[in-house]
């Protein structure tokens, strides 16, 4: 379903706009303010792409060093870096995807049979995680009950999205769908994430609280990600135009999109969103390197966003049975 933009902004310092909740009738001040950009100091060359954050501030993503080898890295709400490398990654990518308030970080990295496997990792210990009977694995979003969410590859040979909640795997198929990704898991269950059509253009969705997935582009849009998802209801990712630019998104359920372009660049992606309105995200320069954006959604005159509600009666989402999760050997 494709939606109309309702406005866009490039950001500065700090930018807002107004936009009106047809709910109640009020008007909220809405803004994205740029608190900083930042770099993993990996010295020239090295590319820098944040993924998630969580709701202390501290972010989770991937450098990549000048000889093109991915490493996983946490930065800290006060600026510290940690770097991390799964020790069976065999294909120099180690990739941090996610990372809740106790830490635990989830990722991915490629095994020495040349395939992705999933990880979950705390305190320096990783526990490596594959779907069962499956040939690809990625671990995209962790919250903070330990549940996760991915994808994979099971014995049907299709990727589907899954959501794993309580131990208990249930697989995610958009409809008509050629794959289905998971990015985000959030504390209420809610989940966000993106699909790629038979013709190879990407699609985002998610599901409202009564469990319908909704497949949904802004107006203009050649390939749409979904990356991050809070409890309020806001959804971060990102979309190509027919010039091949890259524009960040924010998106409130059900029909309201705005679009978010660094200055100067053009390709921008919003990637994570916590409950505090703090974004994380990349952009790529004129040579380039991609770096790290920290930015904070600013609102005032409303209390809380509403929450979703189903707009259609009938799921697009295919029904999978759940399986026990069994972790990797």
């Amino acid at each position: 379903m494709k939606l109309k933009l309702l406005a866009q902004i490039t950001l500065g310092v700090a930018l807002s706009l107004t936009m009106a909740f047809a709910q109640d009738g009020k008007k909220a001040e809405f803004g994205l303010k740029v608190i900083t950009t930042f770099d993993y100091p990996g010295g020239s060359g090295t590319q820098t792409r944040p993924q998630k954050i969580n709701h202390e501030g501290d972010a989770v993503g991937v450098y990549v060093d000048a000889s093109g080898i991915s490493y996983g890295f946490v930065r800290t709400s006060k600026g510290g870096y940690q770097s991390f490398v799964d020790p069976n990654d065999a294909g120099n990518l180690t990739e941090g995807r996610g990372i809740n308030d106790s830490r635990l970080v989830c990722g991915d990295y490629i095994g020495g049979d040349g395939l992705y496997h999933g990880f979950l990792l705390q305190k320096g210990q990783f526990q490596d995680y594959d779907a069962p009977d499956s040939t690809f694995t990625l671990v995209l979003g962790v919250n903070n009950q330990g549940d996760f969410c991915g994808s994979y590859i099971g014995s049907s040979g299709v990727q589907d999205g899954y959501i794993n909640v309580g131990g208990k795997l249930k697989a995610i198929e958009v409809a008509g769908a050629a794959n289905t990704l998971t990015y985000q898991l959030t504390d209420g269950d809610l989940y966000t994430g993106y699909s790629t059509d038979s013709g190879g253009i990407t699609h985002g969705y998610y599901v409202d609280n009564g469990g319908t997935i909704h497949s949904v582009d802004p107006e203009g849009s050649f390939g749409t990600i979904f990356f991050g998802m809070n409890d309020d209801n806001m959804i971060v990712g990102r979309y190509a135009d027919q010039l091949g630019a890259t524009h960040g998104l924010l998106f409130h359920p059900p029909d309201e999109f705005y679009v978010f372009d660094y200055p100067g660049s053009s390709f921008t992606s919003l990637n994570g969103i916590n409950e505090q309105g703090q974004v994380v995200g990349r952009y790529t320069d004129n040579n380039g390197i991609d770096h790290g954006i920290l930015c904070k959604v600013t609102y005032t005159h409303m209390q809380a966003l509403p929450k979703v509600k189903a707009q259609t009666p009938k799921s697009n989402v295919r029904p999978a049975k759940s399986v026990a999760v069994v972790p990797a050997s």
